[in-house]
């Protein structure tokens, strides 16, 4: 029935609704926190088998001298402000522990959108199926390097990005060698931080880092939220996509109480979003009211166009930019970086 992209405005929110609190780093060099982390972090036999998040962010004997791991040191000093409020260059995880809830949907259109605003968008691909990879229009056939080289052989991140069709818009890319490193990343040194220092490296080249995380909790989505500053967190307007949040969010405590204190759920997108159905309605007044203001008031809606730009290797503003979905990654694009929506 909904023929444009539907802008729900907000209800009233819960004040009570319960927030990440993310303490501000002490004055401490990141290379000397990094440095203990590494030293701190235990070192398992191969066999060992995949840890568990708690396991992972507990493991960090010493929270007190971790308390900056996450943290991108140049960060206060650098950077316009952003209209949002937050300091550009900004780093997002796009993350959900649930599949099929819209991540890299999200991950490779809101990072389309926001390069059409002008804004310099690298979109690092941490899921093994390389999903945002192709959606970009990036043949795993003409690469060499891919974010596996970046985690487990140091490779630097600047010769792993991938340039697409759209300009101001950049991808790192991701093959199915990426699924081994949840088990080779176990008895590696620091092997929460590889992906913060390697986005520090070019963070200075981006106004925006959007990492699409896998559908897990495990040490490669513990990476994103090491070095991420912020969590994007897609929810379907269905049931099932509720029950997992509280999991996400107890994971997101833990990462910010041992590894990034800065980390917190800044931004919930509402995705297929259908106005024929009272479920899609309910489902969005709970988060609303539960999230109150971090729940974006631009809704993603459930259309065919959204499912068959990826065939073409094109994000949707590329394929039909007059569709809804399109409209709406639009205004999301202006709502998530501050503009007027």
């Amino acid at each position: 029935m909904a023929e444009s992209a539907q802008v729900e405005e907000a209800s009233p929110v819960s004040t009570a609704s319960p927030e990440v609190v993310s303490p501000a780093p002490p004055p401490a060099a990141t290379t000397e926190v990094e440095d203990t982390a590494a030293q701190s972090t235990p070192t398992p036999s191969v066999e060992t088998p995949t840890p568990s998040v708690e396991e992972v962010v507990e493991s960090v004997a010493d929270p007190a001298t971790t308390v900056t791991a996450g943290s991108v040191a140049t960060d206060a000093v650098r950077a316009p402000q952003a209209a949002s409020g937050n300091p550009l260059p900004r780093v997002l995880a796009v993350a959900n522990q649930k599949g099929g809830v819209g991540k890299t949907t999200t991950s490779v259109n809101l990072g389309a959108a926001l390069a059409e605003l002008g804004l310099r968008v690298l979109v690092i691909d941490l899921d093994p199926q390389g999903n945002a990879t192709t959606g970009l229009g990036i043949d795993a056939r003409t690469f060499e390097l891919s974010m596996y080289d970046v985690l487990m052989r140091d490779t630097s991140l600047e010769d792993c990005v991938e340039p697409t069709s759209m300009k101001n818009l950049f991808v790192a890319p991701a093959t199915i060698a990426l699924a081994g490193a949840e088990i080779e990343l176990v008895p590696a040194f620091s092997r929460e931080l590889k992906l913060k220092r390697a986005i520090e490296s070019v963070i200075d080249e981006f106004d925006y880092v959007l990492i699409d995380c896998p559908p897990s909790l495990g040490l490669l989505t513990v990476n994103a939220l090491a070095a991420a500053g912020e969590v994007l967190v897609p929810i379907q307007c269905e049931y099932y996509a509720l029950e997992g949040l509280s999991q996400l969010m107890r994971n997101v405590h833990l990462v910010a109480s041992n590894l990034n204190p800065k980390l917190d759920i800044s931004t919930i997108v509402l995705t297929m979003y259908d106005a024929r159905t009272k479920l899609s309605d309910q489902v969005a007044n709970e988060v609303r009211q539960h999230f109150g203001a971090r729940v974006c008031r631009i809704v993603i809606p459930r259309t065919v166009r959204l499912s068959e730009a990826p065939s073409f290797g094109q994000p949707i503003t590329a394929f039909d930019p007059a569709s809804r979905g399109a409209i709406a990654y639009r205004e999301l694009a202006k709502e998530v970086s501050g503009g007027t929506s």
